[in-house]
């Protein structure tokens, strides 16, 4: 790795995010002709096979020996290597999109040895951008170093904003797993619960990884995306001085593309609000294993 330039990847990654960026807000989304993938809830659009399309062909033409993933190409089997890949999401937030809510992201990660190196994700509506080098902190708008205010310690659950998704798939266990954990995280503590905060479901993973790293938010937990969906915000949560860990208790060290995720911002007391919430969860997620 030592002779790959990580600044010069990380600023042509951020110029290609923004040359997407202008593409998703000028379209008329619209999922004719692409439709759903799994269900009438797992969307996608036009737009994000030509955003995808636009990001690849940059990228590859600019970075030969590289390999790419990305979200719309992707194919039942496909791993990622230890060679260094750009692992890719045109739009991640393809409902809010579709929807024109416009908590919307381009998530553009490299990792190396399996590893988040490099993220960038870009709100196109918004312009805001985040973005990490493994080892060089993490950005707002290549600025505003995150977190956005001095971390205060992780007390316990009751005094947690935590982020939740609902997913695409709206049965069997893993939807149970959800359902269920997310009642005893509300619920008061005199019943068992986490009495938290809030819940907030906003739509897009890597914005939410975002939000953990800045701050906004405590905790993300989730089961059922991707790499696409996580790889450039894990290296922007790491840098901001979160930890990720599994979505499942006992997991300390969760692989990228191991699809189930707990994101826990900065702070004092990481380890053992990570326990607290791993008492809480109902059972186990199936996906990824």
């Amino acid at each position: 790795m030592a002779d790959i330039n990580l600044q010069e990847i990380h600023d042509f990654m951020i110029s290609i995010a923004k040359q997407a960026g202008e593409r998703i807000v000028s379209a008329k989304p619209t999922t004719q002709g692409s439709g759903s993938k799994k269900n009438s809830v797992d969307l996608v659009t036009e737009t994000d096979q030509a955003v995808e399309a636009l990001i690849s062909s940059s990228l590859r033409e600019k970075y030969p020996t590289f390999e790419f993933m990305g979200e719309e190409t992707y194919k039942p089997g496909d791993k990622i290597s230890p060679a260094p890949t750009f692992i890719c999401d045109p739009i991640d937030g393809t409902t809010n999109f579709v929807h024109r809510y416009p908590y919307v992201s381009i998530s553009l990660g490299l990792a190396i040895d399996l590893e988040p190196t490099v993220g960038i994700v870009y709100n196109p509506f918004t312009q805001t951008l985040y973005s990490a080098i493994k080892g060089h902190g993490a950005y707002l708008n290549q600025t505003t170093r995150l977190p956005l205010s001095p971390p205060t310690p992780l007390e316990t659950l009751n005094t947690c904003l935590v982020a939740v998704e609902w997913g695409s798939d709206r049965s069997g266990n893993d939807f149970r797993v959800k359902s269920e954990t997310f009642s005893r995280l509300a619920g008061t503590r005199e019943e068992g619960g986490g009495m938290v905060h809030g819940l907030r479901s906003f739509g897009s993973a890597a914005l939410n990884l975002c939000g953990v790293a800045s701050g906004g938010l405590d905790i993300y937990w989730e089961a059922g995306c991707w790499a696409w969906d996580v790889c450039a915000g894990w290296v922007i949560l790491k840098e901001a001085g979160g930890i990720m860990v599994d979505a499942n208790p006992g997991n300390w060290e969760p692989r990228v593309d191991e699809r189930r995720y707990m994101a826990v911002r900065g702070g004092e007391g990481q380890k053992e609000i990570v326990d607290e919430f791993w008492g809480l969860v109902e059972g186990a997620f199936e996906v990824g294993i």
